[in-house]
């Protein structure tokens, strides 16, 4: 019987649904019509304790003009361009004054009729009224929404303060995900209702999943909670659903993003600490007002390096890239960005390869640039390693030719981004990047006028080529996720933290400096693939677990990988004003000796000898130990003769062209 009933109504409501917008009006002006005239009638008999009957002809005029009246002033008020299925509790106030006028015409009538009511009459109707007319509103817009309302994900939300219950509003007007439960974090809302959800603490979030049958967990934390947020989300891991987040405040305040935007897990939440903080006053005074050029804008680091350099207030800002397309990108970004906060700063977009030295000084000496941030680099090891001649030609030779040009134009100063795998390199990426730290502390001893510096950190998460997006892109398609080893392990750092770190050290710098961070203990790369299997709603499948739902698979040592990374090569790391930041003590070469290597390292590279550029590097003091195998693919394929190659360079005309690209 109920099941037909429910039949009935949900088959009435659907009948009402597909209406004309002007038949639905009708309709919902004669129920109010309807409703008003019962609940006058209604407040007569509660009053005069018995079933009130119209005694004259001018209480049916009364109760005519009064309904009349009160639809008046419902119209008036809006009250019937409200669409049902999307009114909101604003539909109250209106409905309020609209009774609080329809009392009063109902005294102002009867008055004017002669006509005597009880004076409990006009408070009695207008709680009837209310209660009928916003009930009836109400009553079909939760019948109207209810499919739709269960057709969207059950979600748990973590956090009932502001940002819980700004992201439980923007849900429940969405069209993916139903807000079911809250778990709060402060033991005085536990077992309390909020925004008629119930809320659960931390210890309770397994039942909460259970109860509500929730289909994924949101983070919705306050940023200004003094929460352990690495504890939290070893609580929430071994849930069988997966935990999201919602965008940053940063995001939010630029448009970036909407509250209702759901992400997975931010990358600083797997990164087992605390974000490093900088200085923001050392670094302000360093770039304020300033020419400042980032070459590689368009990369990871480069990107970031400018988001955070403009929000220095530079006067310029050169954004050097070779790829049309990242600086096209780029570039709009921070015009947005610009825009957005009202920042005054001259973009200005430059294609070019660091490697064409007369490229980089001319722009260098056109826009008089007083910062240059290194960041253009090829950093992806397997490629390096089968593309040995441009990895050393753009590494080493790049940087060796923007540093020059950077002297010659008369920069004050020039900060390195290097990697944890220049120490004790075991393939050709580190090894170029070593000798790129080289060549300015060589520079470094030959001049004092610009003053050199270098930044090293590990592995960048959320970088182009990093295991975060590749991880969290293979469980996404089922799986299996690839690591190299099962005991390889990596120090890890954020793309802001990275860049926070390169500005930090271009105003601490004083020359020849190599600055690393104290980036906490390492990750261990099959933990973190496990954590993020277990974060995105997922089972690990082992020979423990043969059901489980993504695999890991172990595909060994790439050419010149490690096993783990080191940050410096002595053991002596000097203190520095930050905290967080240290010195290392490291032995450089004389400019002398650097400058016979890397005119070998040139010859080399211009007959297309990859094993003597290999060679070369190995009897360099850079630690380097290969396998002993090049792995370049066209040195490997055959490749072409050194003669070949160079024979036009002993021509007059190619001595010339030689010179021009120099």
């Amino acid at each position: 019987m109920k099941t037909a009933f429910t039949s009935f109504l949900r088959s009435v409501f659907d009948v009402f649904a597909g209406l004309s917008r002007p038949r639905k009006r009708v309709i919902s002006v004669l129920s109010d019509l309807a409703f008003l005239l019962f609940s006058l009638w209604a407040a007569f008999s509660l009053r005069l304790e018995t079933f009130f009957s119209f005694p004259t002809t001018e209480h049916w005029v009364l109760f005519g003009v009064t309904a009349l009246i009160t639809v008046f002033l419902f119209a008036r008020l809006g009250l019937y361009r409200a669409v049902v299925r999307y009114m909101s509790e604003r539909a109250l106030m209106t409905v309020l004054l609209g009774i609080a006028g329809s009392a009063l015409a109902l005294i102002v009538v009867a008055y004017v009729m002669q006509l005597s009511i009880p004076r409990s009459v006009p408070v009695l109707y207008g709680a009837l009224a209310f209660l009928f007319v916003t009930g009836t509103r109400f009553g079909v817009r939760s019948l109207l929404n209810r499919p739709r309302h269960l057709a969207k994900a059950p979600v748990l939300i973590v956090g009932a303060g502001q940002t819980g219950l700004q992201l439980a509003s923007a849900l429940s007007q969405g069209f993916e995900y139903r807000p079911v439960a809250f778990i709060s974090l402060v033991a005085d809302n536990h077992r309390a209702m909020i925004d008629g959800m119930p809320v659960y603490s931390l210890n309770e979030a397994a039942r909460a999943v259970r109860r509500h049958r929730v289909e994924r967990i949101l983070l919705a934390i306050d940023p200004a909670a003094n929460i352990d947020r690495q504890q939290l989300l070893g609580s929430l891991e071994g849930l069988p659903v997966p935990v999201q987040t919602v965008p940053s405040m940063s995001e939010l305040v630029t448009g970036k993003a909407t509250i209702s935007d759901v992400r997975d897990l931010e990358i600083d939440d797997l990164l087992g600490r605390e974000p490093v903080q900088y200085d923001c006053a050392e670094v302000a005074a360093s770039l304020h007002n300033k020419v400042v050029m980032v070459t590689g804008a368009g990369g990871s680091i480069g990107s970031e390096l400018c988001r955070q350099i403009i929000q220095q207030r530079p006067a310029q800002l050169l954004l050097f890239e070779q790829s049309e397309y990242a600086l096209y990108a780029i570039e709009r970004e921070l015009q947005n960005l610009c825009e957005t906060e009202g920042l005054t700063i001259e973009l200005h977009a430059l294609l070019g390869s660091v490697t064409h030295r007369r490229r980089v000084e001319s722009a260098m000496r056109t826009f008089g640039v007083h910062t240059v941030y290194h960041a253009a680099a090829y950093k992806h090891v397997p490629l390096v390693e089968q593309n040995v001649i441009e990895g050393v030609q753009n590494n080493v030779f790049g940087t060796w030719y923007t540093a020059e040009a950077a002297i010659a134009a008369g920069v004050e100063r020039f900060v390195l981004v290097s990697t944890d795998k220049a120490v004790r390199p075991t393939n050709v990426m580190g090894a170029s990047k070593r000798l790129a730290e080289l060549v300015l502390q060589g520079l470094a001893q030959r001049q004092s006028a610009t003053v050199f510096s270098m930044v090293r950190f590990g592995n960048v998460l959320g970088s182009s080529g990093s295991v975060v997006p590749l991880f969290r892109d293979q469980i996404r398609n089922g799986g299996p996720v690839t690591v190299t080893h099962p005991e390889i392990i990596r120090y890890f750092m954020t793309i802001p933290e990275a860049s926070q770190l390169v500005l930090q050290a271009g105003a601490m710098g004083e020359g020849g400096e190599v600055f690393v961070l104290d980036m906490g203990e390492p990750v261990r790369i099959a933990e973190l693939a496990c954590k993020m299997i277990h974060l995105m709603g997922f089972t690990e499948k082992s020979d423990a677990n043969p059901h489980g739902d993504i695999e890991i698979v172990y595909s060994g040592l790439r050419p010149g990988e490690k096993l783990y990374e080191e940050l410096l090569i002595g053991d002596d790391p000097q203190k520095t004003r930050h905290s967080r930041i240290m010195m290392a003590r490291e032995i450089a070469m004389g400019w002398e000796e650097l400058e016979t290597l890397l005119e070998n390292l040139m010859l080399a590279s211009r007959n297309f000898d990859c094993q003597q550029v290999v060679q070369l590097l190995e009897r360099a003091p850079l630690a380097f130990h290969s396998d002993g195998d090049v792995s370049d693919l066209v040195w490997c394929n055959g490749g072409t003769s050194a003669d070949d190659l160079t024979w036009w360079d002993h021509t007059e005309f190619g001595q010339q062209i030689r010179r021009v690209v120099e």
